[in-house]
């Protein structure tokens, strides 16, 4: 179990990179790569991270990172894995980490067809729910109600659920995980690391600029979506659906803040009405009766 005292004091990532003041990100990725260790090879697409690992001929990485196209996250690990294969290097970790929509919706493809393969690698898409590089337009991550330049009353639509499309591609390992938790997140890497096959998780990681909020707020929304019920951290492997961190608890109404609470600490969702906001309540009450119904039939739900 990763704690305080066991995670790794050596830094892969090191001061002086080109994120956001607040960057979830960039905070997920220096705990990512403190797991991972020296030996790993990271590819990224176009995104936030792209710019945040530097511009040539700098960069605040100690690994080696690959900038890839849009859509060739997961299709440039698998090659990175092959090459590694061909010049018969061993023990070396391959991860791609991408945003949400480099994941969910340009990259999906090449990430399905990672998964169909089962390719050795961990595929890790940070959640900011929208393209946040570009200005931030509106993904099929992003949440319903929410305000971005291309949905400018509030998206009507849904959510994207990626973790349960790469689920159905029966992967040994699908987690979600929260920036404001970084010890869960990375409990969850050191899982994926001890399994072969292609492991996934998805991270939501609270941007201040694009979800309008103060930077120095970053954990205490991380940690809203988390109390609210809006996100659930849990694992799934082998069939089987299993919470934890602060999630474990909240299998009842009664343990979730409401979700109001984390509505109205976002500039994106200000516009709402009081409709709307017990709509999305309704939405977060019904994914949880949901779940809880995956835990029953995991055999995994909490007693009492």
């Amino acid at each position: 179990m990763i704690t305080l005292k066991n995670l790794s004091a050596e830094e892969y990532m090191l001061p002086g990179n080109a994120a956001c003041p607040g960057c979830a990100s960039v905070a997920s990725l220096r705990i990512a790569l403190k797991v991972l260790g020296p030996r790993t090879i990271v590819t990224i697409p176009a995104c936030c991270s792209s710019v945040i690992q530097g511009y040539y001929p700098k960069s605040p990485a100690r690994v080696p990172f690959l900038n890839t196209a849009f859509a060739a996250t997961a299709a440039s690990a698998s090659g990175i894995l092959a090459a590694l294969e061909i010049k018969g290097r061993e023990g070396i970790n391959v991860l791609g980490w991408a945003g949400d929509g480099g994941t969910a919706d340009i990259g999906i493809q090449a990430l399905s067809g990672a998964a169909e393969r089962n390719e050795n690698f961990i595929y890790i898409c940070y959640d900011n729910e929208a393209y946040m590089n570009t200005g931030t337009q509106g993904s099929s991550a992003t949440p319903r109600g929410a305000v971005t330049t291309t949905t400018v009353t509030g998206k009507k639509e849904k959510k994207k659920n990626v973790p349960e499309i790469m689920i159905a591609h029966e992967i040994p390992y699908v987690a979600t995980a929260c920036a404001a938790y970084p010890l869960d997140f990375a409990e969850k890497i050191r899982k994926a690391l001890s399994m072969k096959g292609l492991k996934y998780i998805h991270l939501l990681s609270p941007c201040p600029p694009g979800w309008r909020f103060p930077a120095e707020k970053t954990v205490e929304i991380g940690k809203l979506a988390v109390s609210t019920g809006a996100w659930i951290l849990y694992e799934w492997s082998e069939g089987k659906y299993t919470l934890t961190g602060l999630s474990k608890g909240m299998t009842k109404k009664s343990s979730r803040k409401p979700l109001k609470e984390y509505l109205t600490a976002q500039g994106r969702f200000s516009r709402l009405s009081e409709e709307e906001t017990k709509a999305l309540q309704e939405d977060v009450d019904t994914q949880w009766d949901r779940f809880n119904k995956k835990l029953v039939e995991s055999g995994t739900a909490p007693t009492g």
